[in-house]
């Protein structure tokens, strides 16, 4: 009896290392990235990390941006660009780090310039779910690592971010703070148990006032900072699937995206807004991995036309 009880123990266990082993090494379960929370930011990716999550190579530099380490001091012979966003710039989990826009873009530049750069920097500070407001306090935090020019990628959803809070981390599974025990755990916690709700989190999601003008000026306030550093400035909006075609954005979308163009022609801000550029395209749904992100062939389309606007704000760059 005690034999047949050892084989089945040793089955069992045998079972279970085999689905941990598979877990990790096919789908990247059991390392996930990992957040911290930050007064100013509310959050940010943990610094030096790299992970794999279903084949697709994910890096996080010391300054918690998306990509290989840098040195903050630029070489006089580097043209380097910072790129601030949200998931859209980050490319999560879906997105290899060869494929996110800043590695496009790195690479489609590097071939563009002219001769007196040798290198080509598109640096990646982003994060899941930031807003204008977190993406000001990122660049008061850091500075722009003496970037010659500033993108600012955001989506519609943007113009109405909350203020940036800390309350995810630890509490929601998007936003972990340590790694799991167990592959499986992480699967468990992702897909199978229920998800708390954060109660502090409605004040956060009920917050009263103009938010689209709280964010409007975070993004001034981001031109300034750049300005002040005699850096160029674009900004750039991609829309969300449901706004493409008929009949597109809802009311309160067209209202706010009026707002942000009055605006960006009163700061003279050069802006590029996606929505017209994806609906000029014969399948503008085969840019989207989902109903707000892109896929490699909307990252591709995205970069491509950045590129053509950073080139001409650059020209006058020395």
């Amino acid at each position: 009896m005690k034999v047949v009880l050892s084989i089945i123990l040793a089955v069992v266990v045998g079972f279970f290392v085999v689905i941990e082993i598979g877990l990790r090494s096919l789908f990247g379960f059991g390392n996930p990235l990992i957040y911290i929370g930050d007064a100013e930011i509310g959050y940010l990716l943990a610094p030096s990390q790299r992970t794999r999550r279903f084949g697709n190579r994910i890096e996080i530099n010391q300054y918690s941006m998306r990509g290989a380490p840098i040195q903050k001091i630029l070489a006089p012979s580097t043209l380097r660009v910072l790129l601030l966003g949200d998931s859209i710039a980050n490319g999560g989990w879906w997105t290899d780090q060869a494929n996110t826009i800043s590695s496009l873009m790195m690479r489609s530049l590097s071939s563009a310039i002219d001769q007196n750069y040798q290198v080509v920097e598109v640096l990646n500070a982003s994060a899941n779910s930031w807003g204008p407001r977190n993406e000001l306090a990122y660049l008061e935090k850091f500075s722009n690592f003496n970037a010659q020019a500033v993108v600012l990628l955001i989506n519609t959803d943007d113009l109405f971010a909350t203020a940036p809070t800390s309350l995810p981390v630890g509490r929601d599974r998007n936003y972990p703070d340590s790694k799991p025990a167990l592959a499986l755990v992480e699967v468990l916690r992702r897909y199978v148990f229920t998800q708390k709700p954060i109660p502090e989190m409605k004040a956060v999601n009920d917050e009263p006032g103009d938010r689209v003008g709280f964010n409007l000026e975070a993004i001034s306030k981001i031109q300034a900072l750049t300005r002040q550093s005699n850096s160029k400035f674009l900004l750039v909006m991609t829309p969300l699937l449901r706004e493409l075609g008929e009949p597109g954005s809802r009311d309160y979308e067209i209202q706010a995206r009026q707002r942000l163009s009055d605006f960006t022609q009163a700061q003279q801000i050069t802006y590029i807004d996606f929505l017209p550029i994806f609906n000029s395209t014969t399948n503008p749904q085969s840019l989207y991995h989902d109903h707000i992100h892109l896929n490699l062939q909307g990252n591709q389309l995205v970069s491509k036309v950045m590129e053509r606007s950073l080139l001409e704000l650059l020209g006058d760059v020395p």
